[in-house]
């Protein structure tokens, strides 16, 4: 079976969120069922594309609208990734150092159509194409009515849906830049007056997927305006859990940890990351240190922190290190919090990241919305306790410790009150060290690689070939 993924993010690429460590794992996990799995993205001016080799396999031009655009696929020559990757150059649009702008409209359409424009050509077809996202979302609407991709519409497709906050929507008024169709289909693109990339994507696709069965059912309730729609296409949805890939993720092997560990030495693996990172950041290491790792908005609850982090540091003798960006006044007010038993990096750093997975007790996740949630898997992976929110993927990986075979902290709500009380049960928890120490073993043991949601992938394929 042939798969081919399109995405606007892989790992390690481009990233900006959960959907590049997605796109840069399934595919490996697939392989290794017997498949045949590659992914298709844009061609961005950035590191990666700079420092590796690219050979150009086709070329051609592209209408979009009136005007027309030359593009480039280029295949990237080493295999270090475990698949074929192919990227879509089109130098007035899409090679930018940047994936996201104000404005994508066109990038994303040029994009897309330059895809397919590709797939023509093929004298194989793929067997199963699977867009991810609005920034793919219009594939399987093309692939279905624009006249000249009448030779893909038999090839089933499947939507994965990472965040229904974004949409894609633009207006009825550039209708014309989509490959001429059937406009009495028009209707499948429109919802609530605009185009809607994402609807358009729900509507046509075979299938729909989300990245955990609970966010699924949490769309069907609010989903940004798409909750009838994903009420009325319920039976061909269905949410598979995202998986981490466990060669990258690693307490064994992972090159950026200041020491390996094992469940047979945890202890003095994550101890010997927590003195670094106490050293680093001028914490105390006798104290319980609790971590957040990702974007300052409010999905992640993170307009609280401030006063989250003000209050548990009064009530708790701990510590606490943020690893972060994202909106200025959250940057600003948490640099504003006296360095006391708290510090912060403001900014992205990898290393430092898997450096504080490893080194810290316990892992924050307010989360507002979570569809499936990475962090919470990567903790467990390398040791450490998550204090989550009872929400989508993070509800359905993480049971608290005072349920059956529990191992975290969880909490129902995001207010400063409940996130605070979280907290406090996390700090008694670790003063506990018998029971906090056998915990760490077992939670590392907990299996979140790709192995299972990936055969539950290639099990979903096999029924739209059927």
């Amino acid at each position: 079976m042939n798969i081919l993924h399109i995405s606007a993010e892989c790992f390690p690429i481009a990233k900006i969120g959960g959907l590049a460590d997605v796109v840069g794992a399934l595919p490996k996990y697939q392989k290794k069922l017997g498949t045949t799995s590659n992914v298709v993205m844009p061609y961005y001016d950035n590191k990666f594309t700079e420092s590796n080799s690219f050979e150009k396999i086709y070329e051609n031009y592209i209408a979009l609208g009136h005007e027309y655009f030359h593009f480039k696929v280029l295949k990237l020559t080493s295999n270090q990734l475990g698949f074929d990757l192919f990227c879509i150059d089109v130098p007035d649009l899409l090679f930018k150092d940047y994936v996201y702008s104000n404005d994508d409209t066109a990038r994303f359409l040029a994009f897309q159509i330059a895809t397919l424009d590709w797939l023509l050509t093929f004298e194989e077809k793929p067997d199963i194409i699977h867009t991810h996202d609005h920034h793919t979302g219009l594939i399987p609407f093309m692939m279905s009515h624009s006249f000249k991709y009448e030779t893909l519409k038999d090839i089933p497709t499947v939507l994965t849906i990472h965040n229904a906050q974004y949409q894609g929507w633009f207006s009825h008024e550039k209708t014309h830049l989509i490959p001429p169709f059937n406009f009495e289909k028009v209707g499948l693109l429109d919802w609530d007056s605009n185009i809607n990339s994402l609807a358009a994507a729900i509507k046509c696709a075979w299938k729909v997927t989300t990245v955990s069965p609970s966010y699924m059912e949490e769309l069907k309730l609010q989903a940004n305006g798409l909750e009838n729609l994903l009420n009325h296409e319920s039976a061909k949805c269905i949410g598979i859990l995202n998986g981490i890939d466990w060669t990258v993720w690693n307490t064994e092997t992972d090159e950026k940890l200041i020491k390996n560990y094992t469940t047979s030495n945890v202890i003095s693996g994550k101890t010997a990351n927590k003195k670094w990172l106490c050293k680093e950041f001028k914490l105390d290491i006798k104290k319980p240190l609790f971590v957040f790792i990702g974007r300052l908005v409010g999905e992640k609850g993170a307009d609280l922190f401030p006063k989250i982090f003000k209050e548990a540091l009064a009530e708790n003798t701990i510590s606490i290190l943020l690893l972060g960006s994202g909106h200025k006044e959250t940057e600003e007010a948490l640099t504003a919090i006296p360095k006391e038993n708290f510090n912060t990096f403001i900014g992205y750093n990898e290393k430092l990241a898997h450096i504080i997975y490893a080194g810290a007790d316990f892992l924050l996740m307010p989360s507002r919305v979570e569809p499936c949630g990475l962090n919470q898997m990567y903790s467990l992976r390398y040791g450490t306790v998550p204090v989550v929110n009872a929400i989508g993927g993070l509800k359905d990986t993480v049971i608290d410790i005072d349920k059956e075979d529990g191992f975290g902290i969880v909490h129902n709500g995001v207010t400063v009150e409940k996130v605070t009380k979280a907290i406090t049960r996390a700090t008694e928890y670790y003063s506990d060290e018998k029971a906090f120490n056998k915990n760490l073993k077992n939670i590392m043991k907990i299996d979140h690689s790709w192995n299972n949601s990936a055969q539950e992938y290639v099990n979903l394929y096999k029924s739209l070939k059927n």
